[in-house]
């Protein structure tokens, strides 16, 4: 029991028990226990255990991060050079399909400004040779508002205004991806190991960042120079 009598409950800590005098009782005899006083530390020397306290954990973390970045950083390049690797055969096959979208793309363009020359050579003709103005404005008329439903039906089928540019580049992904089924490029494929390449990238950037390698600016940027180098 403590010295004012309260009896101690059986689930208090020994700890919690030491932290004051009290009495013991044993086969009906009373013992007075006296605990050592406990000096309190001042402030300056709990922010100088403080202080060693943070510097014993950044040795640890200085001793044991260095062998982890090392082995992280062989494995990221490993894995990077393994990456780059796969995408190898599906860039050449991207490279091929890309040139034959282009191409056919090209010769749509030109195709596009033949029709539409020859289709000025034939109303000039029965405009000035065949015919006169007066027959011919209104076929003019028509042939204009059917380019202009044209474009309309071009909103209705990919909600986008039919522009010159954005034209060319849907025209271009239409043959791309009709050009893949026959050269046998998985875009699919080439996209996932793009973004696992982009990762893998990232986490080595991340990983020789100077805060995670506790380095200075200019040597982290030593290191990186003479890794480009070699």
């Amino acid at each position: 029991m403590f010295l004012d009598g309260s009896r101690v409950a059986s689930s208090t800590g020994i700890d919690v028990l030491l932290l004051d005098d009290f009495k013991l009782s044993i086969n009906d005899k009373i013992y007075d226990v006296r605990t050592p006083k406990r000096e309190l530390l001042s402030h300056e020397h709990a922010t100088t255990m403080d202080d060693v306290k943070h510097l014993v954990q950044q040795l640890h973390t200085s001793m044991h991060i260095k062998d982890f970045q090392v082995n992280r950083e062989k494995e990221l390049c490993s894995r990077l050079e393994q990456l780059q690797g796969q995408l190898e055969p599906h860039e050449k096959a991207r490279l091929q399909t890309a040139q034959k979208a282009a191409k056919m793309t090209r010769i749509v363009q030109w195709g596009g400004l033949a029709y539409m020359s020859v289709q000025f050579g034939i109303l000039a003709r029965l405009t000035w040779w065949e015919y006169s103005w007066d027959i011919m404005e209104p076929v003019t008329y028509f042939i204009t508002y059917s380019g202009i439903i044209g474009m309309y039906c071009y909103f209705l089928l990919t909600g986008k205004e039919y522009i010159y540019p954005e034209a060319t580049d849907r025209q271009y992904l239409n043959f791309f991806h009709k050009t893949s089924r026959k050269t046998g490029f998985n875009y699919l494929e080439y996209n996932r190991l793009k973004d696992d390449i982009a990762q893998v990238e990232l986490d080595l950037k991340r990983l020789r960042d100077p805060l995670q390698m506790h380095l200075p600016l200019q040597q982290i940027d030593d290191k990186d120079q003479s890794l480009q180098n070699s």
